[in-house]
């Protein structure tokens, strides 16, 4: 049952014809054995009674005035004569009128045996003086051999008769399947030549059933209709593939398309950058099996979470989530994709860089921590001093109040360039820091930061060494902006060096700037931490040195000198022997140089983008 479900609609209509045609004609064949089995009992019934009849009277006529022991005799010779004759008598019998046999066959050793299937008995009459009287009877047993043999023969025509109507019955099923396959192969390899893109293939429609050649017809209707079609659409469907294509190349971040089976069809190359594969290692490839850095498939769990969820859900608001590819932290989107109709054809994944985003919160948290750590203490200091003064001051000599207010005073001071930097930075942020510039001589700002800087290298009994190229021109600076910078560039230079070490302060002028120089001998930095100094919040943290800070000195002097007075900062470090930070400042003359130079160039860019 099985198989026969799993069988094509049109074998099994064949099967169940063949199998009704069948039962069909064994039923209507045992019906005509049925009937001719009983027309022949009936008729070697009737056979059987004229053979006893004529026994009768034979058997009057043969025994008529012989004597009641010849008769018996004669009797058994006549009846012995007639079994040898006929094989379908089995038996004969006579009686006399009292049913007293007279002879039979039965006892009868002479005589073969034979198994009688009909018993017929006649009576024996005799006629004398013109009146009839019953002077015994005859009883014959027939074998039935005929009715056997035309039975059989019967079975026989009728086996034959069914085998030629089944035989012509399969053979028509079989021509006609055999027909209609043709027809029907042929008509499949027309719509195989159609999918695999052959538009105007023709069936030939000479040989075909009237039934199937409206098929084939239609069919061939179609094949053209769709080559025209193709024909005239293929430019624009090519058109707007390569329109899409351009559009997903250009954009700026990274875009992955997949189709429903989660196949990559399509990727930018700012995708394959960022991923850093190339298009044999991910097209045409399933996208759950991309790993990130740690062998982790980055997409698996949140592209099965996408399918979970209703598509109108992710319409409206797509999944997001991050990965990390090679020391990057990358953000990534994935929105459904629909034709117009509205079905469902795949999915678009969107990768952003947002590798500095999550190092500048990771900064910003950092900074919060040290900022408020590093208010923290100043603040105890201050208020543990200045208790002990208020609570115990009448105790304490004046040496000892000096010193107390000393400390007091140098924490003050600390907590006041804190908050400055905090709120320069705050003002650099929002842009609404304004710096007013005057001409003022270098080496008088160099010599006054130095001197502020002594004060502070006392308890490491640190010695500064100066430089200042004489006869310097004065420069247009904001001199509390530059002043903050140097006096950041050398107390970097204190924290960082050890006892007893020399600090060189250089100022000179080169190629139209007056170059500012700090070298310390101290712990030095690596050149992967040189690339970072001047961003905001960075700090450098060694084994030997811990120094507290907010991050944002460097910063603030990378955008006083950059962005403010147009110079340059920069810096040199080898670690174990120390580092030379320093900043370059244009003179009036190269200033005016380069103020001219940005005119000529947005004049430049201006023209160009009249033209």
């Amino acid at each position: 049952m099985r198989i026969f479900n799993k069988m094509s609609a049109q074998k099994r209509l064949v099967i169940l014809g063949a199998f009704f045609s069948t039962v069909l004609i064994v039923l209507v064949s045992a019906l005509a054995m049925f009937s001719i089995h009983n027309n022949l009992n009936t008729c070697y019934k009737y056979f059987g009674q004229v053979i006893s009849k004529s026994l009768a009277i034979e058997s009057v006529e043969i025994t008529r005035g012989l004597p009641r022991n010849v008769v018996e005799d004669t009797l058994r010779t006549h009846a012995v004569s007639i079994l040898e004759s006929n094989d379908e008598m089995a038996f004969i019998e006579f009686r006399d009128n009292k049913s007293n046999i007279l002879y039979s066959s039965r006892t009868d050793s002479l005589c073969k045996k034979r198994f009688p299937r009909l018993t017929v008995t006649s009576p024996i009459i005799s006629f004398k003086n013109g009146s009839q009287q019953i002077v015994g009877s005859v009883t014959v047993g027939l074998t039935g051999g005929a009715i056997d043999e035309v039975t059989d023969m019967t079975r026989l025509s009728l086996l034959i008769v069914f085998m030629i109507c089944w035989l012509t019955i399969g053979l028509i099923i079989i021509m006609n399947m055999l027909i209609a396959t043709r027809e029907l192969k042929a008509l499949y390899e027309g719509v195989k030549k159609l999918s695999s893109g052959q538009f105007g293939y023709k069936l030939n429609m000479k040989n075909a059933s009237r039934e199937i050649r409206e098929l084939y017809k239609a069919f061939n209707d179609m094949s053209e209709k769709l080559h025209a079609y193709n024909e005239s659409s293929i430019d624009s469907l090519m058109l707007e593939r390569n329109k899409f294509e351009s559009i997903v190349m250009s954009i700026a971040n990274g875009v992955i398309v997949c189709d429903s089976t989660d196949t990559v069809q399509l990727l930018n190359e700012h995708a394959k950058t960022l991923l850093e594969v190339s298009d044999d290692e991910i097209l045409n490839t399933n996208i759950e099996q991309y790993c990130d850095t740690n062998g982790i498939s980055a997409f698996r769990e949140k592209i099965e979470e996408f399918k979970n969820t209703p598509l109108s859900q992710m319409s409206d608001k797509p999944l997001e989530f991050n990965i990390d590819v090679a020391e990057k932290v990358l953000k990534a989107v994935i929105s459904p994709m629909f034709l117009n109709s509205g079905d469902y054809v795949g999915y678009i994944i969107v990768l952003i860089d947002v590798t500095k985003e999550v190092e500048m919160d990771r900064l910003r948290s950092q900074f919060v921590s040290n900022v408020s750590h590093e208010l923290r203490t100043p603040v105890t200091v201050l208020r543990t001093y200045a208790d002990t003064l208020v609570n115990m001051g009448d105790e304490f000599d004046e040496k000892t109040k000096k010193e107390f207010l000393d400390i007091m005073n140098k924490e003050i001071i600390r907590l006041h360039d804190m908050v400055n930097d905090i709120l320069d930075f705050s003002r650099y942020e929002a842009g609404k820091l304004k710096i007013e510039k005057e001409m003022h001589d270098i080496a008088e700002l160099v010599n006054e930061c130095v001197s502020r800087a002594k004060i502070l290298a006392k308890e490491k009994n640190l010695q500064f060494k100066v430089f200042i190229e004489p006869d310097m021109p004065q420069i247009p600076i904001n001199y509390d902006s530059i002043t903050r910078a140097l006096m950041n560039l050398l107390t970097n230079a204190i924290k960082y060096s050890d006892k007893d070490k020399e600090i060189k302060v250089k100022a000179e002028l080169y190629n139209g700037y007056i170059v500012v120089s700090v070298a310390d001998q101290g712990c030095g930095i690596s050149e992967e931490n040189q690339k970072k100094v001047f961003d905001r919040f960075y700090r450098v943290e060694t084994s030997a040195h811990t120094v507290k800070g907010t991050g944002l000195g460097l910063y603030l002097v990378k955008i006083a000198i950059e962005k403010h007075h147009k110079g340059e900062v920069f810096v040199h470090s080898k670690l174990g022997e120390g580092s030379l930070f320093g900043f370059s400042l244009p003179t009036a003359e190269k200033l005016a140089e380069l103020e001219d130079e940005c005119v000529d160039n947005d004049n430049k860019i201006a023209n160009n983008v009249s033209k």
